[in-house]
């Protein structure tokens, strides 16, 4: 495993690199759900490249940058277990957004105005801006992405077939604990009780698929159902719940034939996503 810090490294290695190439952009704190993304890179390319950068143009002025946990050497340790033929690139902000930098990418309209974009302003010009600095910098055959964040998968493939990028985008399910808590770095924020609370995402999330195997079609009563389970959790505040087209995410008025169904719930002040497709 090699660990690459700046651009111009990344630039010649990729120079070098005759085969095909597996991406996987990251944040770090590593954990299983990240490691899926690993493996089935590995098992689909000559190298994969593992991106460990927390992307300040990502995170609002009230938001977790400064406290978002950040282990690299247990990340470095992680990767190096696998066994599979791993860059590591770890870039400074300075090194991504170099004085001068003036530049930005945005996939506009409703799909990023909705859901994380209402109430994440600016999010995802964020994502997009640092996902196509990276995909410049490493230019993967194939980017590997978590379908936890639905709407982040959605808007890059949005911007990977407007500006026709030569690259597939590969979404992978979501990893959950054994509980059923969907993984994310952000649940190391949860004390005991509220890891205990979280639970109730997943929860909700499995009482409207079960409806929707009963045969529930409307989308208003799903999301009705969901907010009454998430209503019984006292450490439960929920942020938005919506019952949405897939490939669109606008939301479902009356009947169903497939749904997006996703939500935001804050467990005291950390803020989880999670999300199920329902289809027929």
């Amino acid at each position: 495993m090699r660990t690459i810090t700046s651009t111009r490294a990344i630039q010649l290695w990729r120079d070098a690199e005759a085969g095909s190439v597996g991406f996987v952009p990251t944040m770090g704190y590593l954990h299983q759900g990240h490691l899926t993304l690993v493996r089935k890179a590995a098992a689909e390319n000559d190298a994969v490249v593992v991106s460990i950068f927390v992307n300040p143009l990502q995170f609002g002025p009230s938001e977790d940058f400064g406290r978002y946990p950040r282990d690299l050497e247990s990340d470095q340790a992680l990767l190096a277990g696998e066994h599979a033929h791993v860059v590591v690139f770890n870039p400074t902000p300075e090194e991504m957004y170099p004085s001068g930098f003036s530049t930005a990418v945005e996939v506009e309209g409703s799909i990023t105005q909705i859901l994380e974009g209402a109430k994440r302003p600016g999010h995802f010009r964020g994502v997009t801006t640092v996902v196509n600095k990276l995909f410049n910098l490493v230019r993967p055959t194939r980017a590997y992405f978590g379908e936890k964040d639905a709407q982040q998968l959605a808007v890059i493939r949005k911007m990977v077939s407007d500006l026709a990028m030569n690259l597939t985008i590969v979404g992978v399910p979501t990893v959950r604990e054994p509980d059923g808590l969907a993984m994310s770095s952000r649940n190391v924020y949860l004390s005991p009780t509220e890891r205990q609370a979280a639970l109730v995402l997943s929860r909700a999330l499995a009482h409207a698929r079960s409806l929707w195997q009963d045969g529930e079609r409307s989308a208003p009563r799903l999301g009705s159902a969901m907010l009454d389970l998430i209503a019984r959790e006292p450490l439960a505040k929920v942020d938005y719940v919506s019952v949405a087209d897939p490939t669109t995410l606008q939301e479902i008025e009356g009947t169903a034939e497939s749904a997006l169904v996703s939500m935001a719930v804050f467990i005291g002040r950390t803020r989880l996503i999670d999300n199920t497709t329902l289809r027929s």
